[in-house]
């Protein structure tokens, strides 16, 4: 990878920040946020190829792997975490992070420079050939990502990888590698801001997109949603009202019985 190619790392000009007021930091970082959107609307056509190869391999089966160091990982981690309460799925989406679980609230020193830790930790979940395993890492360089994705890859798993960087090992350790150019953070290298938060659209769209091709959105509502507190069941409520015409409380008392949107709107329709 050449210094050049390293957008993450450069400068945005923008110097001397300790002696600017907050207002102004926070135009400049506003500023700088602004180029995200770009950046992640450059790779929607790969993505939509990857997305389908996803779910080609998931309707037999497959699951898909986040994996990643440092902010990546946890970025990663985060939205898979969040499919079984959105959508009710659990097993679909695996988060693994660098470093284990302890890495997601503390820095674990140099395990993201280990190249073989990263395919020994997927191997807890005892993967298969149509899984498909997601790399994330902003720099592209990332040991622990590379080579889990090379030994993926000699399984015959399908392997992508998202990245903020141009011409780095990832585009050759993978099959799709999206690449996500946010240019330099506001804090130089602070992959964290800009390079970070294009990785969580990305991931959210993915995983967004795959649920709803899957069938666990009906219209534009959550109908498969975990029921787990007071205003996850309001909402479900809120749902069959809408979609039936029953009063809250007849719809209150559907929710309860069935304890589920869906099969809750679904035993209404063949009453």
């Amino acid at each position: 990878m050449n210094q050049k190619d390293n957008h993450t790392e450069g400068s945005t000009g923008n110097t001397g920040l300790e002696y600017l007021p907050v207002k102004e930091l926070l135009q400049y970082i506003h500023t700088e946020d602004q180029k995200i959107a770009y950046a992640v609307k450059s790779v929607i056509p790969l993505m939509t190829d990857l997305i389908e190869h996803c779910l080609e391999r998931m309707h037999r089966g497959g699951r898909v792997f986040y994996l990643g160091a440092g902010s990546s990982g946890r970025i990663g981690v985060l939205d898979a975490s969040e499919i079984l309460p959105t959508y009710g799925v659990e097993g679909l989406f695996i988060g693994i992070i660098a470093g284990g679980d302890a890495a997601l609230r503390r820095p674990v020193e140099n395990a993201e420079d280990d190249t073989q830790q990263g395919w020994l930790d997927i191997q807890a979940y005892q993967p298969q050939a149509d899984d498909i395993l997601i790399g994330i890492t902003a720099s592209g360089t990332t040991p622990y990502v590379l080579g889990a994705l090379s030994e993926a890859r000699m399984h015959n798993m399908l392997t992508a990888g998202i990245t903020c960087n141009e011409n780095t090992p990832l585009a050759d350790a993978c099959d799709f590698c999206l690449q996500a150019i946010t240019g330099p953070e506001f804090v130089r290298g602070s992959t964290r801001m800009k390079a970070g938060t294009a990785t969580k659209m990305i991931l959210n769209m993915i995983s967004t997109s795959i649920m709803i091709r899957l069938g666990k959105v009906k219209g534009d509502r959550m109908v498969d949603m975990q029921l787990s507190n007071a205003k996850l069941r309001n909402r479900g409520i809120m749902m069959i009202v809408d979609e039936t015409g029953l009063s809250w409380e007849a719809a209150e008392a559907l929710l309860l019985k069935h304890q589920n949107v869906r099969k809750a709107i679904m035993a209404h329709s063949e009453q």
